[in-house]
């Protein structure tokens, strides 16, 4: 009998190493796959840079330049190698902080860092923004369903969702800074050397562009949540027995709503990454947005490459946090079991 107890126990103890916490597994399991994820977007933006018509050397040196400089710098930036050893030598030097020289002669990273200070900050404010704006107004409207303010910004969030960045730039540009109000600057050109958090007015026009993007989709699945919270069996439970109806919202329909929320929400950071080269260019701030489209009408291919693999890390970076934040938000989810 004592055998069979320290079998048993033995067993449950295997089987919980196995199964292990949920964020713990979750997160291990989408490190592995976010691993593997750049490790192809590495190899598929070197392949496809590698294709791009014309030559690094002849780009940096111009027609003027003889046989023998073209073929010392080749040397130099490795393009007299193989494919296989470019690759190794650009894949190692990535992960060794060691990005290689852009081909108007600065250090990758010293061009690269300030455009990506500047959009993180631009991505992560229009972020927090539009997260708060979009789970406020979805559950107001929630709260009033079917009433004239669920109406109105049901309607305006459709209508929003149709309409692409650079015509909601242009329309705030024509309403704010140029035809109808002179309040905001048309475009946020940063000084060299300087940052977006120096002049916060540069910043206003780009992250209302993107708050108004972002928005709606938020909106609409906090309203959908918080619609099916509030008419759940436990929250009618609570209102029959005398729970006040702020506590019925923030406590028992809101953090059950706020789940599905967060997914869509860190869908939206993913969306920034992207959505900011459209607006950094028609704004004409310094950000990683511009760098990719000068870099790519430079056929600067160093810079092209760090830039597309930082994006893609931070689409594994943001999937993970979203996943794991979902999950912290669902109690019944979190539990080892």
């Amino acid at each position: 009998m004592a055998v069979a107890h320290a079998g048993a126990d033995a067993r449950a103890s295997g089987d919980s190493l196995a199964t292990g916490h949920p964020i713990a597994n979750l997160v291990a399991r989408r490190l592995a796959v976010g691993v593997l994820t750049l490790l192809v977007v590495s190899v598929v933006v070197f392949l496809a840079t590698e294709v791009l018509p014309g030559n690094a050397a002849f780009a940096v040196l111009g027609r003027g330049a003889n046989p023998a400089r073209l073929h010392a710098l080749e040397r130099q930036l490795h393009l007299d190698r193989g494919v296989a050893d470019q690759y190794w030598i650009w894949l190692s030097g990535l992960l060794t902080g060691k990005l290689g020289t852009s081909l108007n002669g600065q250090p990758v990273w010293v061009l690269v860092k300030p455009r990506l200070i500047n959009s993180a900050v631009l991505v992560v404010v229009t972020g927090l923004i539009g997260a708060v704006a979009g789970v406020g107004l979805g559950a107001a409207a929630a709260l009033r369903k079917n009433g004239w303010f669920d109406h109105l910004t049901s309607v305006t969030a459709l209508a929003v969702t149709s309409l692409p960045e650079f015509v909601v730039a242009i329309s705030l540009i024509i309403l704010l800074s140029t035809v109808v109000f002179h309040w905001l600057p048309a475009v946020s050109l940063l000084p060299p050397g300087t940052y977006a958090w120096s002049q916060p007015k540069l910043l206003m026009l780009p992250v209302a562009t993107l708050v108004i993007v972002i928005v709606p989709y938020i909106f609409r699945m906090m309203r959908a949540a918080m619609i099916e919270a509030l008419e759940s069996d436990y929250v009618e439970m609570a209102r029959l027995k005398g729970v006040p109806e702020w506590r019925v919202v923030l406590v028992h329909a809101l953090p059950n709503a706020i789940a599905p929320t967060i997914q869509v929400i860190g869908l939206n950071f993913l969306y920034l990454a992207g959505g900011v080269v459209v607006v950094e260019y028609v704004f004409n701030f310094a950000g990683i947005g511009q760098g990719l489209v000068f870099a790519v009408a430079n056929r600067d291919i160093p810079v092209i490459q760090f830039i597309v693999v930082v994006l893609a890390a931070f689409y594994v970076l943001m999937n993970i946090v979203s996943d794991v934040i979902a999950l912290l938000a669902t109690p019944r989810r979190r539990i080892a079991r």
